[in-house]
């Protein structure tokens, strides 16, 4: 009966979903709803990672079609972990959403959509069948659509409209990329795929087949040249939702590809290249475009594409030391991202505004928020000894170590150019002097009950001990960062997990 846990993280929130359904038109039973079923998710994913990391990897076969024939669901570190980070920022972003999303969204379905976004998620992230992956994105690209376009805004149809344009394209470049390799290997099961891919002959194929899946992937993670379709929508949704656009979305693509390129497509000098040269430029146009902009979640927007460069480079690095930190900076950086976005809600409540040139002086009106927006945004930056100083402090010693000078240098000009950035913006809006007036009928800190104050504030504080935990207690995330490097680098235990009693030597025979 264990090995079915690893379906309740999926089945919670489509149950969660359709429960929410029945109260379409009752406001207050869906937040409560939501948030219930979220804080449920999230003790689920704790004990996924826990009897991950206690008895080995979960596995599951569909129906009880053995693979590689049925589908197959494992969590192994990675994916346990994965499913954990988006319980935190589900509950987070659930809880905050309460008092954020008007009341017209909640009663045209944004609570279930929420939730089948998560399932989506979770789906992508257990599941061990190629083509299986891809229903679960397209789960997850129709229900970003919806939540994209929910209030029908001429700015919203405008990113929704460029924001699934280009995820359709990558869809279809994934399901291409599916069937040619299903036509070179005769198989769509990931262990499977990592036997037979190295045998096939035809290296140009395999070359070709790569570049498909990571253009694909890499839509979806807003890599360069991709990118553009992200600062394009990202701004335009309510903060809840560009929260958990910004914490979760793009990062189901760096897991693919991370999945991809360390199990099926190794050992190969042309594809690490072609990573790294990615990756680089990533860095580039993501720093330069958070550079130039003004308005707040556009900023969040380039500072996301500049440090997908970041873990792109430690895949594209492939040793040991790179993966660790690749993987500490992808748990880093989807809480204080998702975070981010829900404290520049929280300014625009504040002052009305979203661009930084117009607003000032909240640290000395909203003492608090500032605060609050300190320890996501200097954990941005990684001031030691914050989250993100750890993961960047391995990156670094990995490019060093194994003369990977282009990538150390870019990967530097990356961090002074956020660090340039978040001090700019803390600068103009955080102690500036008061440039507008406050918003009008805001009251939030001022007459507002002590209970209201909390349900606005707690999703934020949450997130922001979670970021201190992460660089605090930095070391317990390394042991489980260095832990998922190690099955990344030796995919056999993850192969032999999924077929079970057989081990892959006699499989391959």
């Amino acid at each position: 009966m264990t090995q079915h846990l690893i379906l309740l993280p999926i089945v919670n929130q489509l149950l969660v979903a359709v429960l929410l359904m029945f109260f379409y038109g009752k406001v207050k039973t869906q937040r409560v709803l939501s948030v219930a079923g979220s804080v449920l998710n999230l003790i689920i994913a704790g004990l996924v990672l826990q009897r991950v990391a206690s008895h080995g990897f979960l596995t599951l076969q569909a129906g009880n079609w053995q693979a590689p024939f049925g589908i197959t669901f494992i969590a192994d570190h990675f994916a346990a972990l994965m499913v954990l980070l988006t319980a935190i920022s589900g509950l987070a972003v659930s809880f905050f959403s309460t008092k954020t999303i008007h009341v017209k969204r909640v009663k045209f379905g944004f609570f279930p959509i929420f939730h089948f976004l998560l399932s989506g998620l979770n789906g992508a992230f257990l599941t061990g069948d190629i083509f299986n992956l891809y229903v679960w994105f397209e789960v997850m690209i129709i229900s970003s659509f919806v939540l994209l376009t929910l209030g029908a805004r001429k700015q919203q149809l405008e990113g929704a409209v460029k924001y699934f344009t280009l995820n359709l394209l990558a869809s279809v470049i994934f399901l291409t990329a599916i069937g040619v390799l299903y036509g070179i290997t005769g198989t769509l099961n990931m262990a499977d795929l990592a036997l037979k891919v190295p045998q096939v002959e035809n290296r140009g194929l395999v070359h070709v087949t790569a570049i498909l899946f990571f253009i694909g992937f890499g839509i979806k993670s807003a890599v360069f040249p991709l990118y553009f379709w992200l600062p394009a929508s990202y701004h335009t949704p309510p903060a809840a939702v560009s929260a958990i656009f910004g914490g979760l979305l793009t990062k189901v693509g760096v897991y693919a590809l991370v999945r991809m390129f360390t199990l099926i497509f190794t050992d190969d000098l042309f594809l690490q290249r072609m990573i790294l040269g990615v990756a680089v430029m990533t860095i580039f146009s993501g720093a330069l475009g958070a550079l130039v902009k003004n308005d707040m979640r556009k900023i969040f927007s380039y500072l996301i594409i500049c440090h997908i460069g970041f873990m792109i480079g430690g895949l594209g690095m492939m040793t040991e030391t790179a993966l660790v930190g690749a993987v500490f900076y992808l748990i880093h950086d989807i809480v204080v991202k998702t975070n981010l976005f829900m404290v520049a809600g929280m300014v625009k409540k504040v002052t009305g505004k979203q661009d930084t040139r117009v607003m000032g002086g909240l640290y000395s009106t909203h003492p608090l928020i500032a605060l609050l927006a300190a320890v996501p945004l200097f954990s941005l930056v990684g001031f030691p000894p914050l989250s993100g100083f750890w993961p960047k402090l391995e990156l670094f010693r990995a490019a060093l170590t194994d003369g990977f000078y282009t990538t150390f240098a870019f990967l530097l000009f990356g961090s002074f150019i956020t660090l340039f950035v978040v001090a700019k913006m803390w600068k103009r809006v955080f102690w500036g002097e008061i440039i507008t007036p406050l918003k009008q009928g805001f009251t939030l800190f001022d007459d507002e009950t002590p209970q209201r104050k909390l349900m606005f504030l707690l999703p934020i504080v949450f997130l922001a001990c979670v970021s201190l935990y992460i660089g605090l207690g930095a070391n317990h995330v390394w042991q489980l960062s260095q832990t998922i490097a190690g099955e990344l680098m030796d995919p056999q235990p993850y192969i032999e997990a999924v077929f079970e009693t057989l081990n892959s030597a006699e499989y391959e025979n």
